[in-house]
């Protein structure tokens, strides 16, 4: 998309012609500035409207002290780089419209020409800075909207948007839950993203990766000498997260001893650092997740049940890829055009039987074991093309712990044919007499599954 060019527009508002006149050939010396001249403080605030990007403001004017324009300036739009010039160098008068929002303040003196232009310049880079942020900003929103972010459009997925777009609408706290795999942290940096919480930080903390002994003041903070090696005070992540969202994965992973600081500090909204007495505040969305469930784990004796009541939240359960039907092939494609693009590769496409045995596998690594799959087929395929012998299962096998999935019957007897074609290549005659069923029996079972045409 072709862009139009925008000059800088800068107004100069001077009550002398002869400075005017000065001033205006100083600012025109750059053929990309639009210059608008005017003589009085009045004239200047009438014309606002025309939205200038930079005011060169004359301190004395005949009708309105310069705070007074300086102020209505600001009350418009307080992005304008205001710049002032004054025949008096008076150091108190200049403090107080630096406060009131003026960039710089400039004496007229034999000084004005350079310190004119040099504060031009910075004024420029500053509001290209901005508008670079901006534009980041913008693309950021754009790249976490929901359906950009998480890919999908089965039934279970619609249902998970649907909560989404819920949870954004307030700061409640989320919980997500989901088997490991299944894309927990993407979902709450969507969630953060789409809040109106975006501009803060989102701040992700693994609790399983960290020392049990080291976990409390990584959390908390701690103040310098609190103990050997804080040689300095820190931060703890509640606090980083001010203004923004804390995200506190595998959160059934913490020590039980630890629970009760995280629930006084979730109810309370403040935290003591380690070596301190003073409370801080701290204002942080919480999004909490685990693979586990929290009911059996406070059954257990491993998790407090006040905890488990004030983490719930917003319950979002995230589905198994094998529970999602037609968005294998989706997230397929996905990963697929990602890789080729990444590594600069030609164009690659899935044939019909590679897509067929997508489609039939149970991924107990879910959305990264099939990224990792993808992967590997873009490497090993010939001519452009993954065929089904390219689709590489190398996931350790759950059949040693098959009673430990809680499925139906009928899940059950799709989860052992699928092994079995598996592990004899499809080869629906040899599955069929291994498991001493007929052939029709298997065929029913694959018509139902949802197969590309």
């Amino acid at each position: 998309m072709q862009t139009t060019f925008q000059p800088t527009r800068i107004f100069v508002v001077e009550d002398d012609p002869v400075y005017q006149r000065m001033v205006n050939y100083i600012m025109s010396l750059n053929p990309d500035h639009e210059i608008h001249l005017f003589s009085s403080g009045k004239a200047c605030v009438q014309h606002l409207h025309l939205q200038p990007d930079i005011i060169s403001l004359d301190h004395s004017l005949p009708d309105m002290t310069g705070v007074e324009v300086l102020r209505q300036i600001k009350n418009h739009n307080k992005d304008i780089g205001v710049i002032i010039l004054s025949g008096q160098k008076d150091i108190s008068t200049a403090v107080e419209l630096l406060k009131e929002g003026a960039y710089d303040y400039i004496t007229k003196d034999d000084e004005t020409k350079n310190r004119l232009l040099n504060t031009l310049s910075n004024i420029k880079n500053h509001i290209s800075l901005k508008e670079e942020v901006q534009t980041l900003r913008e693309e950021l929103n754009e790249k976490f909207q929901f359906k950009h972010t998480i890919i999908g459009d089965s039934p279970a997925m619609q249902k998970i948007f649907s909560l989404l777009e819920k949870a954004v609408r307030t700061n409640i706290l989320v919980s997500l839950s989901g088997e490991t795999g299944t894309g927990k942290e993407v979902v709450a940096r969507s969630i953060h993203h789409n809040s109106d919480r975006q501009k803060g930080p989102f701040v992700a903390v693994n609790m399983s990766a960290i020392p049990k002994n080291l976990l409390e003041s990584e959390l908390f903070g701690y103040e310098k000498g609190a103990f050997t090696g804080a040689t300095t005070r820190r931060k703890g992540f509640f606090e980083m997260a001010n203004q923004g969202t804390l995200f506190l994965d595998e959160i059934a992973e913490m020590d039980i001893n630890l629970q009760a600081k995280v629930l006084r500090a979730l109810q309370e909204r403040e935290v003591v650092r380690i070596g301190s007495e003073q409370p801080t505040s701290f204002d942080a969305r919480i999004i909490v997740a685990t693979h586990q469930d929290l009911a059996v784990a406070v059954n257990e004796g491993r998790f407090r049940e006040d905890l488990y009541y004030r983490l719930l939240g917003l319950p979002i359960r995230l589905p198994p890829l094998r529970e999602r039907g037609n968005d294998i092939l989706l997230l397929a494609n996905n990963f697929l055009d990602a890789f080729v693009k990444k590594n600069k590769l030609g164009s690659v496409q899935l044939s019909k039987s590679a897509k067929v045995k997508l489609l039939r596998y149970d991924y107990p690594g879910n959305v990264r074991e099939l990224k990792a799959i993808i992967d590997l087929a873009v490497v090993i395929c010939n001519d452009n093309l993954i065929e089904d012998e390219d689709i590489k299962f190398n996931s350790p096998r759950r059949t040693s712990n098959f009673l430990s999935e809680e499925m139906t019957f009928e899940g059950y007897k799709q989860l052992i044919v699928q092994h079995f074609l598996e592990k004899y290549n499809q080869d629906i005659g040899v599955v069929a007499q291994k498991l001493d069923i007929g052939k029709s029996t298997i065929y029913r079972m694959l018509k139902y599954q949802r197969l590309p045409t």
